[in-house]
């Protein structure tokens, strides 16, 4: 029998794949072909920057520390040279991202350009004849070689990250599909961590240079025909409007990414993260350096196990992201971490000990490797949701306040290594008194990084069900926008139909209280005979149905009034005020100086605020004055003659010009900044202007919603 059921499994299995294999199932983004190419790129992706990887300015580094011996605290001085030097670099990334033109998407052009400078460069690095060099000369050289390195490994390691943000706008379905690909490329540095520690012990060894320049190239070119063929057969999905997007300018992104809770959230939680990370070192030092190095050769095989932890979380998150919500996973995640550290502070000295701690750590933390790019997915839509601009690469520019910060940050461990005898001789740490004390000193401060870490998610509050009220309401902003452009696809209209008229259905509706009184008593039916088993099961699944059709009601109950919030906005007194308001912004006409904005903003704060509208309107008043305030400063900065509108032509010949390769995009994009510079401040100035006209053109869009729900039902009397 259970031979039959595990041949009609896997039968139910490839039929299921075969049906899937090119379209996506019904509510879904993504066929099942595309699941096995993104699994595919990802072996590409870990294999291309294994070398790249083991480049790192850090004293616990095999490479740079051990095998070209550079001293711990000149390694973070070197980081923090090429941090400030990456930081205009890093600038430039985000503002590119969200500007190229380049063919084939957002990201993923990034990712076949970039690859082979990225493999290239690491393996000249390596190659380098280092054993011949004086001190300061290896110290300059790895410095150079890692700042060229970086120009290309960070285009293509953030592309990546970016690129799985947008799979898929759907979250669930994101980490369902981030959770499958990554079960099968984690078999990329599973082998790699297996063979490679393996092949070293019985070689040179994972602090001889040697290693680098023979056994990590193998990998990476394997890795680099991967990335080429694999990232040729993916996509990206976002839900925007048909029509061109308008350039983003940096400063202007940036202060509207500055207001992103979400964002500041996540960072906070960044900025501490190097403190939990002291402990990493432990692992592979014990076996390299403890009980004189005997065990090098099987830290291969140690990776290996304890890297099978990681696929069973990856396995279960996107299970375990249902039944908890990211949030709760991280808040859980972090407290179990703490407690392993806890533990190892007492048994480091235990060589089996470590390891079994190493894979219960390595369980928790691929749960956050999954869920962190979730996190910022949700964030960035929920950004589009909030201001109606979609940022990506533009968050990064921001970011560079945890580089700052990095720079501090950064010296803390150096200065605990140096401080605990550790200089540019890693044979000290053969030592068990030095390599003991230093391990103590290192969990203890991870511990308490991995508490702070915890800290900032206790703040996180937007659930998997916010999140999807939010992209409900982008894939209906997107409709009315491609109705009045006249672009809007069957598709898109039926899909942000049924979401209104589920919201309307359920607007206002209580929730209903889930009872599991059915499914008790189908569990307690008899199971003797296999009639009484089938009608038991059959008992189970009705109930089970039931259960679950009532749970996801309730969770549209609670979408229903962010929905109808949206769809409704231009109706009640608030808005009527509103757009009276907007009425006569737009009748002051283009540039105006606002001489009365300070009076105005004094004004709406001293308006009533005791109802919900009186608050609305109030509201409304304060944003709309201080827009004015900005505007009439600005006008007085410039002056009336200085004040002209930007060339729209010209900017539209830019935005269209041809690019003869890189170089070529660089000057056009440089073109694009000097004249969104000066768009920008004319666009600070007519912000009034712009933001009641935009205000009364969104309002207009709304007034086709009956003639949108007569052709949607339309389209339902035709396939019926």
């Amino acid at each position: 029998m259970a031979k039959v059921k595990a041949i009609s499994k896997a039968k139910d299995f490839f039929n299921t794949a075969k049906e899937y294999w090119t379209t996506p199932p019904k509510g879904s983004y993504i066929p099942y072909k595309e699941v096995a190419a993104l699994s595919g790129a990802g072996f590409g992706v870990n294999w291309v920057t294994l070398l790249a990887y083991a480049i790192a300015l850090n004293a616990s580094n095999f490479l740079v520390g051990a095998s070209i011996g550079l001293k711990p605290m000149d390694l973070q001085i070197m980081l923090n040279v090429a941090n400030l030097i990456g930081m205009p670099l890093g600038i430039f990334r985000g503002w590119y991202y969200d500007n190229h033109h380049l063919k084939g998407g957002k990201f993923l052009p990034f990712l076949r350009h970039t690859a082979v400078p990225t493999a290239l460069i690491s393996l000249i690095f390596v190659w380098l004849p280092y054993e011949n060099w004086e001190y300061i000369t290896k110290a300059i050289v790895v410095e150079i070689m890692y700042l060229l390195l970086n120009v290309f490994l960070c285009f293509y390691n953030e592309s990546y990250t970016y690129f799985q943000q947008i799979i898929s706008p759907d979250a669930q379905e994101r980490a369902t599909v981030m959770s499958i690909s990554q079960v099968i490329y984690s078999l990329a540095p599973s082998i790699t961590n297996l063979f490679i520690p393996l092949i070293a012990g019985l070689t040179w060894g994972l602090n001889n240079i040697w290693t680098y320049r023979i056994i990590y190239p193998i990998f990476t070119v394997i890795g680099l025909i991967f990335s080429i063929v694999f990232f040729r057969k993916v996509k990206e999905r976002l839900i925007l409007p048909k029509k061109n997007p308008e350039p983003v300018r940096m400063l202007d992104a940036i202060r509207e990414v500055a207001k992103n809770k979400y964002y500041w959230i996540i960072q906070a939680a960044a900025w501490v993260v190097f403190l939990e990370s002291g402990y990493g070192v432990v692992l592979g030092w014990s076996f390299v350096y403890g009980y004189g190095g005997q065990y090098q050769e099987t830290l291969g095989l140690a990776n290996t196990i304890i890297g099978n932890a990681g696929l069973w979380s990856m396995l279960a998150a996107p299970f375990v992201i249902k039944w908890m919500g990211k949030r709760n996973l991280l808040i859980t995640a972090n407290t179990i971490n703490i407690f392993i550290l806890i533990i190892l502070y007492f048994v480091y000295e235990n060589l089996v000990m470590i390891c079994v701690l190493w894979y219960f750590n390595t369980f928790i933390n691929t749960f956050w490797n999954i869920v962190q790019h979730n996190i910022s997915a949700d964030m960035r839509d929920y950004h589009q949701w909030k201001t109606g601009v979609r940022v990506d690469g533009l968050f990064g520019p921001l970011g560079m306040i945890g580089t700052f910060i990095g720079f501090f940050t950064g010296m803390f461990y150096p200065a605990v290594y140096e401080k605990m005898g550790l200089q540019e001789d890693y044979d000290i740490l053969y030592n068990d008194a030095v390599r003991n004390n230093l391990f103590e000193v290192l969990i203890i401060c991870s511990a308490i990084g991995a508490l702070l870490n915890l800290i900032p998610f206790c703040f996180y509050d937007l659930t998997e069900n916010k999140h999807k009220a939010y992209v409900s309401v982008l894939k209906i902003r997107a409709m009315f926008e491609n109705h009045v452009l006249g672009v809007l696809e069957d598709g898109e209209l039926t899909d942000a139909m049924e979401l209104i008229l589920e919201a309307k259905r359920l607007y206002g509706k209580e929730k209903t209280l889930v009872d599991k009184t059915e499914l008790k008593a189908a569990r307690k039916l008899p199971k003797k005979t296999e009639e009484e088993k089938e009608i038991r099961a059959q008992a189970i699944r009705k109930a089970k149905d039931e259960i679950h059709r009532i749970k996801e009601e309730n969770l549209a109950i609670e979408r229903a009034p962010i929905i109808m919030e949206d769809l409704n906005k231009f109706a009640g007194q608030a808005a009527q005020v509103k757009a009276s308001q907007m009425l006569n912004d737009v009748a002051l006409g283009e540039v105006h100086f606002y001489e009365n904005a300070k009076q105005e903003l004094r004004a709406a704060r001293k308006l009533p605020k005791k109802t919900a509208d009186e608050k609305a309107i109030r509201s409304d008043a304060i944003k709309c004055a201080r827009v004015k305030k900005e505007s009439a400063s600005l006008f007085r900065k410039l002056g009336a003659d200085n004040i002209t509108p930007p060339d729209e032509a010209y900017k539209e010949a830019l935005l269209n010009r041809s690019s003869n390769g890189f170089i070529d995009s660089l000057r056009t994009k440089q073109e694009l900044r000097r004249y969104l510079k000066k768009e920008s401040m004319y666009r600070r100035i007519t912000k009034p202007y712009t933001d009641a006209q935009n205000y009364l053109e969104q309002k207009n869009y709304y007034t086709h919603y009956n003639e949108l729900e007569a052709r949607y039902h339309e389209l339902v009397a035709v396939e019926q």
